[in-house]
C-alpha cells in the first residue's frame, strides 16, 4: 500500500492521543467542580457543628471587693499605722483618732450609770419606808377610831364635852387623809419601780437608759480606731496625715481586697444561650498575655447592665432602634501562689466552655 493510501485511510497516532485528553477533561471537570463544592459544604457543616461551644468575651475586667474606710465620729488624727500600698490583714489597725475626749465621755457615762444604780436602790428602800409609815399611821388611825367611837357614846350621856367629841372626830378624819396620802405616795414610788418592789436594779428603765449611754460612749471610743475589715492592700493613704481633723463619714483611704477577686464579663445577650453557672472558663489578662487563669462561671446577672443606669434606655419612643444588650457574668478565678497579682480594673479576655455541641436538627 502506498504511503498516500495509508495517509488517507488510517488515523494518525497523534490524532487518537489528542482525543483521549479532551475526553478525560470533559469527565474530570464536572467531578472536580462538584467535589470542590462538596468539600466546602462538608467543611462548613463540620465547622458549624463544632462551633457554638466556646463563648469568647473581650468586654471583661478584673473586679475586687473594695471599701472606702471611714468612721462615724469626728476627731483629730493621732496616728496613721500603714503606708501606701501596704498589704494588711483583717483586723489590723490602720488609723487612730485622738481618744481623750471620747474617753472622758465614757468615764462620765459610767459614773452616771453607777449613780443611777444607787438611786434605784434608794428608791426601793424608800418604798419600804413608805409602807412602814402607812402601817404606823394606820395604827394611829385605829386608835383614833376607837377614841372617836368611845367619845360618841359618852357625849350622849354627858360623860365628855362636845368639844372633846369634835376633836376626836376631826383627828380621825385627818388620820384617814394622812393614811390615804401615804398610800398614794407608796403607789407612785412603786410605779417608778415598774410595779415590782423587788425588781433588779439592772432591769429598771432608768438603769437601762444609763447603760445605753455607756454603750454609745464605748462605741464612739471604739470608732476612733479604724481596722481593716478584710485582708487587702491600702491605697490613697497619703490623703490623711497626723494632726488632720477628720469629720464623721469622711473617707480616710481605700482598701482593695487581695483575696476576694473575680472577673466581671459582659457578653452579648445572644451569646448566653448555652452559658450556665459552673461552666469552666479560661482567662487571660492583657497585662500578662502569656499566662492563663482557670475559673468557673459563678453567676449570671438577672438584668442587663443598663437596667440600673442613671438614665436607662427609653424604648417607648417612635424612633426606637433595637440594640443588643450585655448581661454581666461573674467568673470566679482559681489562682495559685505563683500567679501574677490581679489588680482591680485590669482588662481581661475570657473564653467560656459551654460544653454544647450542635446537631443537624438545629438546622431545621
Amino acid at each position: 500500500m502506498s504511503q498516500a493510501a495509508t495517509a488517507r485511510g488510517a488515523p494518525r497516532v497523534a490524532d487518537v492521543a489528542g482525543v483521549r485528553p479532551r475526553s478525560r477533561q470533559r469527565v474530570l471537570r464536572p467531578l472536580l467542580m462538584l467535589g470542590g463544592i462538596a468539600v466546602v459544604v462538608v467543611g462548613a457543616g463540620l465547622y458549624w457543628m463544632a462551633g457554638g461551644r466556646y463563648v469568647s468575651i473581650d468586654d471583661a475586667y478584673v473586679r475586687a471587693a473594695k471599701e472606702s474606710l471611714s468612721t462615724d465620729v469626728s476627731g483629730t488624727v493621732a496616728d496613721v499605722a500603714v503606708k501606701e500600698g501596704a498589704h494588711v490583714q483583717a483586723g489590723q489597725v490602720l488609723l487612730r483618732l485622738d481618744q481623750r475626749k471620747f474617753q472622758i465621755a465614757l468615764d462620765g457615762a459610767r459614773a452616771n450609770l453607777a449613780q443611777t444604780a444607787l438611786m434605784m436602790e434608794a428608791m426601793k428602800q424608800d418604798y419600804q419606808r413608805m409602807l412602814h409609815e402607812v402601817d404606823a399611821k394606820s395604827s394611829q388611825l385605829d386608835a383614833d377610831q376607837a377614841s372617836y367611837e368611845r367619845y360618841a357614846n359618852l357625849v350622849k350621856s354627858g360623860g365628855v364635852t362636845r368639844a372633846d367629841y369634835d376633836n376626836a372626830r376631826f383627828a380621825l378624819a385627818a388620820d384617814k387623809q394622812a393614811v390615804e396620802a401615804l398610800r398614794v405616795q407608796a403607789k407612785v414610788q412603786l410605779a417608778k419601780l415598774g410595779g415590782d418592789p423587788n425588781v433588779a436594779v439592772t432591769a429598771t428603765p432608768q438603769y437601762l437608759q444609763a447603760q445605753a449611754q455607756v454603750d454609745e460612749a464605748q462605741r464612739e471610743l471604739d470608732q476612733t480606731v479604724i481596722k481593716a475589715p478584710f485582708a487587702g492592700i491600702v491605697t490613697q493613704v497619703d490623703t490623711v496625715q497626723p494632726g488632720m481633723y477628720l469629720t464623721a463619714a469622711t473617707a480616710a483611704f481605700g482598701l482593695v481586697s487581695s483575696d476576694n477577686v473575680w472577673v466581671e464579663a459582659n457578653p452579648k445577650e445572644t451569646e448566653l444561650t448555652h452559658v450556665k453557672p459552673g461552666d469552666p472558663v479560661d482567662v487571660t489578662v492583657d497585662t500578662y498575655p502569656d499566662h492563663v487563669w482557670h475559673g468557673t462561671v459563678q453567676s449570671i446577672s438577672p438584668n442587663s447592665g443598663s437596667e440600673f443606669s442613671v438614665l436607662p434606655a427609653q424604648n417607648t419612643s417612635g424612633n426606637w432602634v433595637k440594640v443588643v444588650q450585655r448581661i454581666p457574668v461573674r467568673i470566679v478565678v482559681q489562682g495559685n501562689a505563683d500567679d501574677p497579682q490581679l489588680r482591680a480594673g485590669m482588662s481581661v479576655e475570657a473564653s467560656i466552655d459551654t460544653g454544647h455541641h450542635r446537631t443537624l436538627a438545629e438546622l431545621f
